[in-house]
Parts: C-alpha cells; structure tokens; sequence
C-alpha cells in the first residue's frame, strides 16, 4: 500500500526541513513571474515603485512555496498560517500595487463600487479554507491543496488591487473589517477548547508542541502580527482619506 505524499512533502522532525524545487512550482513561478514582466513592459506609465512592487511581490509568493515553509506547513498549522498570511498580507498587496494602473475588465471591476463584495469573498474563502473539513482535506489531496492556494491568493488579490484602486474612506473601512474578521478567526482558533484539525493529530510533537498548542500558536498568528499589519494598512488608508479630504478644502477655498 502506498503512502500519500502531500504536495510540500512528508511532515518533517527538527533538522530534516527541505526546499521545494519541484519542476512543476518552478515552472508556474517562472510563467507567473514572465507574465508580471509583460504586464510591467506593456505599461510604460507604471512607476518604479510599482515595478518594485511587481518584483517584491513575485519574490514573496515565491518564497512562500520555495522555502522550507512549505515543507513545515505539512507539519504545524501554525506554519501554514503563516504562509497564508504572507501570500494575503504581504504578496498580494505588492502584486496588486504593481497592477493597478493597467485598465482591465478585473481591475474595472473592482474600481466600480464592488470593494465590499471582495472583501465578502475573501472573507468566505478564507474562513471556508480553515474550516476543519476543508483544511484536512488540503493534506489529503493535492488538487485540493492547489484549489485552496489558488483561490485564497485570487481572493486576496481581488481584494487588495479594490482597495488600492478604490482609496479613501472605503478602503479605510474594508481593511478594519478585514482586519476585524481575521482576528477574529485567530481567536476562535487560539480559544478552542479541543483541536480541530486531525491531519496534525501526530505531527506537532517532534516540534514540542501539542495538537492544541499548534492550533491555538497559528490563531495567535492570525490574530496578533495579521492584525497588527492590517492595523498599519488600515492606518495608512485613513491617512490618505484625510489627505484627500484636505486636498479637496483647498481646492474649495482656491475657487471660492
């Protein structure tokens, strides 16, 4: 009988951490990456920040699946939640701010008033995904641990290139709610009486950690550094409300 070999590979013990350079990862980073450098060469309005933006992105994403976290997340949930907060937090807002000057049906989309909708669907996807079932699931078959990423990095993506494109007092409100309902996972999670995910049933005690200890580690995660990032954004977001907002009186006084 043969063993299913999760896509990050077998849970690892302390010491025995490997990278990932399966062909395949190698592959879509490199098309996605190739995809980015059209997209930035296609747009020659774009500024170097956001061509930064691009490649900071790129390269966040990237290591997400290349490192040994990868491998670690098989093991210990909290290193999953850790790499989801970096594919949400952190590469998607880079990407997303490198692709909004480009004029796309998406990026219209999300520009015509639909913000809350992404921030709903974000929302969904990314409860549904740490649902118990649906996260068991993602170390059981590969197609669905790819189903998973896929669609929580689109989600985010989504997300984040509304709020950029959108600004002001919306964009305030839609990271504070974002912020709201990720901690408020992170708790549900640090809080739980009893452990939820069965596939780490085994795998957290070579790393000196209960089952338990291992959930509630990765719903601190969520709760604490996410939040305290989203509490950033979400600070900046006022920021420029506020500018514009002062921005506009001047211009109201100038030609009143």
């Amino acid at each position: 009988m043969s063993v299913f070999v999760p896509y990050c590979g077998l849970p690892p013990v302390p010491g025995s951490e490997s990278w990932n350079f399966a062909p395949t990862l190698i592959g879509g980073l490199a098309a996605a990456g190739a995809l980015l450098l059209v997209h930035a060469a296609r747009n020659p309005k774009a500024t170097r920040f956001e061509r930064l933006s691009l490649a900071a992105g790129w390269l966040t994403l990237a290591l997400a699946f290349v490192t040994p976290l990868c491998n670690l997340s098989v093991a210990l949930f909290s290193a999953r939640a850790t790499q989801h907060i970096v594919l949400t937090l952190i590469a998607a807002p880079l990407i997303a701010q490198g692709l909004i000057e480009r004029e796309t049906r998406f990026v219209a989309w999300a520009s015509s008033g639909s913000i809350f909708v992404a921030a709903a669907a974000f929302a969904a996807v990314f409860w549904f995904w740490h649902s118990p079932l649906a996260y068991d699931e993602t170390l059981r078959d590969n197609a669905v641990y790819w189903l998973m990423h896929f669609s929580i990095l689109g989600a985010a993506l989504a997300l984040w290139i509304a709020i950029l494109r959108v600004g002001g007092l919306a964009a305030f409100v839609v990271v504070s709610l974002t912020g709201v309902q990720m901690s408020l996972l992170g708790a549900v999670l640090t809080f739980a009486r009893a452990p939820l995910y069965a596939v780490h049933e085994f795998t957290t005690a070579p790393w000196g950690l209960t089952w338990l200890q291992d959930q509630e580690l990765g719903g601190l995660i969520m709760w604490v550094p996410a939040g305290l990032l989203l509490t950033l954004y979400s600070s900046v977001a006022l920021g420029v409300w506020l500018g514009r907002m002062d921005a506009a009186d001047r211009v109201r006084l100038k030609s009143a």
